[in-house]
């Protein structure tokens, strides 16, 4: 009875979580450049003497699926999708270096290449552009800008792409990628972009909520568990006190 109660409740503690991460899934279906998490768990003996019997449910670390999303054309000059393997560096809220497959930038009042409220860098850091024109990004990240009234084409900045490698990056709760092996990646001369596409989400929308259904009836079953271990222990003391 109380080694039933154990896995039931870590059981339904991991089933609300996994809820969680699939909701989170379903409502960034529409997001561009998100990436998919993934819930893993593991059985795990209670630690202790007398608790070898004992096991529990053991969360792990969120697992983010960094597979490419579908490719939409979209026309706008802003739009852009980096090669396999490519992350575009931008600094976070505290301005420390972070990394996005995400490619919807804009430019602000301010004249900062910006994505999602984020300041995109370039290879000397912001990117901060002049009143211009026309603007045409190349496909190995330079930012090309044609004055207001026509002129010489002249080169703003470089977008700053890095690739992976041996690190593994780590999703935040502001839905950025950091590598965990070292703060900073340098940049990487062979990734390159395309404009006036953009990259959507790597969610199946019908995968979620059919695992969403899952999680919920896992729950429940946990649910019934717990009661049913309580009925045992109930009757169980009956015996033991005799009382009928």
């Amino acid at each position: 009875m109380e080694r039933l109660i154990y896995t039931a409740v870590s059981g339904a503690e991991l089933n609300q979580t996994a809820l969680r991460v699939s909701a989170n899934n379903l409502a960034n279906v529409n997001t561009p450049g998100f990436k998919a998490d993934i819930e893993q768990a593991q059985a795990m003996m209670i630690a202790g003497d007398g608790f070898r019997t004992r096991y529990q449910a053991q969360l792990l670390p969120v697992f983010t699926n960094l597979a490419n999303g579908p490719v939409q054309q979209t026309g706008r000059d802003l739009d852009i999708v980096l090669s396999d393997g490519g992350f575009l560096a931008i600094a976070d809220a505290n301005g420390n270096e972070a990394y996005t497959r995400a490619g919807n930038l804009q430019v602000d009042a301010d004249g900062r290449l910006m994505l999602n409220g984020y300041a995109v860098q370039g290879e000397q850091g912001d990117i901060v552009l002049p009143e211009f024109g026309d603007i045409d990004i190349s496909a190995d990240g330079t930012i090309n800008l044609l004055p207001i009234g026509g002129g010489v084409i002249a080169q703003e900045g470089r977008l700053k792409m890095v690739s992976v490698g041996d690190d593994t990056l780590v999703k935040g709760l502001d839905g950025l990628l950091r590598p965990q092996q070292q703060e900073q990646l340098p940049a990487d001369l062979a990734i390159t972009l395309r404009t006036g596409v953009l990259e959507g989400a790597n969610v199946n929308a019908v995968e979620e909520m059919v695992n969403t259904m899952n999680i919920s009836r896992q729950f429940e079953m946990n649910i019934r568990m717990m009661k049913t271990a309580d009925e045992l222990a109930v009757a169980g003391n009956k015996l033991v006190s005799g009382n009928s």
